[in-house]
């Protein structure tokens, strides 16, 4: 029964949830670069960076759709 407990505590509910938002924003994060490099958009390293150090999924959503149409990377933070 005390691993029953473990998986139902709240810290541990709450760090299964933490890590499933951390791998949502990773993943668009990634996304977002990935349409750029499909695209054939170069992206210089401090761009890649400020994609990757995002961790909000609202601001994240806007630049993978930002990625779809932009001409140069820098794009993406404009508009």
């Amino acid at each position: 029964m005390q691993i029953r407990y473990f998986f139902d505590n709240p810290v541990a509910l709450q760090v299964r949830e933490e890590g499933r938002v951390e791998g949502r924003i990773e993943a668009r994060a990634q996304m977002t670069l990935r349409i750029l490099e499909w695209r054939d958009i170069s992206v210089c390293f401090a761009l890649r960076e400020k994609v990757l150090d995002c961790y909000d999924l609202d601001q994240l959503e806007v630049w993978a759709r930002r990625a779809l149409t932009v001409e140069r990377a820098e794009d993406l933070f404009s508009g």
